[in-house]
């Protein structure tokens, strides 16, 4: 009787939770799709979909925009860059599972240069389960070896 118990009880406890494996998952498939739109819609307008009302989005020698109105306002929908892609290397999420981060490497190439660097978005879960940016932002590397 107290082995089907136990038995029953990991159950109800594995079915009643969600593993940060899962989570883990959900937040590198995020990253990825928010790419693949970069390349189709722009750098920038694919941050803008994917992004947390209150974003931050830190960008090279200049000061962080807060805000998807301000994210908004700060560039050229119709000339957004769709040369930038990235691949995230790993991913976090807290044990409470609304809030988490990946980093990776991104790519820009232009038509006379290739540039290289890192990355860092951290998400915020919504209500409706689906994952936003909350703070992005990288710096640039050295080509990688």
């Amino acid at each position: 009787m107290k082995k089907a118990f136990t038995i029953f009880a990991i159950i109800i406890i594995s079915c009643n939770q969600k593993s940060s494996i899962n989570y883990k998952q959900e937040l590198i498939t995020a990253d990825s799709a928010m790419n693949e739109m970069a390349a189709k819609e722009g750098f920038n307008n694919a941050i803008l979909f994917y992004a947390d009302s209150n974003i931050v989005k830190f960008e090279g020698q200049q000061f962080p925009v807060i805000g998807k109105a301000a994210f908004e306002k700060s560039f050229d929908k119709k000339s957004d860059p769709k040369t930038i892609s990235w691949k995230p290397v790993n991913a976090k999420v807290a044990k409470s599972g609304d809030l988490g981060y990946t980093w990776g490497n991104w790519k820009m190439i232009t038509p006379d240069t290739t540039y290289y660097g890192n990355y860092f978005t951290a998400w915020k879960k919504q209500k409706d389960g689906k994952w936003k940016v909350a703070l992005d932002g990288g710096n640039a590397t050295p080509k990688p070896k």
